[in-house]
């Protein structure tokens, strides 16, 4: 699923293509694409695109004082649409601009997950943004070393929860706790002032790195395309130390960590009751 750093770069490539286009229609494809029963979406037909942005994992297009936001799930793509076909490979929604420009909503396979809330006012205050953790990029030491606190469990999964952090998911909790020398399994409220020092350094350098690379690319990079020195590379070297990458299989994802630069060379269970925290 794209995070943080691949949603907030394109959502400034599609700003720089399409704000201020005027709106002609926005169009459901599907039956799933508009998750809301209101405000309609025709009532801001004929009004600017003021604005693309993002927030944690969701893409924000704002016009006038309605804003659509979009979340793209595991597959889902938000692009220029040049073809404007009736019905478009994998379509869910698109938005029909004077012109003739359009942007269209897709999603491979039949799940159709990815969709489009739209809200009147403050998008905050309404799902599916209500709740949301602040976005990890603006997060400096001590409001980290709050959230750590106020959500106690193990660091890989605080660091997933989209209420206490937005915008982080599987592969930047691995990166990250591996870049900081930490236990995927340690426990957030037992980390010491230096690992909490270790931990934000990391979250601030892995963000940059990542927004600037996604910032050099003309759409969004696949998950393949993202760099990584664990996240799916069970068995292979761990670019700081050589140790093999190991993992943590679950039914819906995987931790993937070093036992030599996170846990002192400790083999974490490979089951939800390790009893190894540190």
């Amino acid at each position: 699923m794209p995070e943080l750093p691949e949603v907030h770069a394109h959502a400034e490539r599609l700003h720089a293509l399409f704000a201020n286009a005027i709106l002609e229609r926005f169009e459901p494809l599907t039956f799933t694409a508009l998750k809301t029963l209101g405000p309609q979406p025709g009532q801001i037909e004929g009004t600017p695109l003021d604005h693309v942005g993002a927030r944690g994992k969701f893409l924000l297009l704002t016009a006038d004082e309605v804003t659509f936001v979009v979340h793209l799930m595991q597959g889902g793509r938000l692009k220029p649409d040049t073809a404007t076909g009736k019905r478009p490979r994998g379509g869910i929604a698109r938005w029909v601009f004077a012109g003739g420009d359009a942007l269209l909503l897709t999603e491979p396979g039949t799940e159709r997950k990815a969709g489009v809330w739209v809200t009147q006012g403050d998008p905050e205050a309404q799902e599916p943004l209500a709740g949301l953790g602040p976005d990890a990029d603006r997060v400096d030491r001590t409001k980290l070393a709050e959230i750590l606190q106020a959500h106690p469990g193990r660091l890989h999964t605080v660091l997933r929860d989209q209420h206490a952090l937005a915008g982080l998911g599987r592969r930047l909790a691995n990166e990250l706790c591996h870049r900081a020398r930490l236990s995927p399994f340690a426990s957030t409220r037992r980390l010491t002032e230096e690992e909490v020092d270790r931990l934000h350094a990391a979250l601030v350098a892995q963000l940059a790195e990542d927004l600037a690379a996604e910032r050099d690319r003309d759409d969004m990079s696949s998950a393949k395309e993202r760099p990584s020195a664990v996240h799916a590379r069970t068995g292979e070297p761990c670019p700081v130390c050589g140790d093999a990458v190991r993992e943590v299989a679950y039914r819906d994802y995987t931790v993937h960590y070093c036992a030599t630069c996170q846990t002192g060379g400790r083999v974490l269970a490979d089951n939800t009751t390790s009893k190894f925290l540190r």
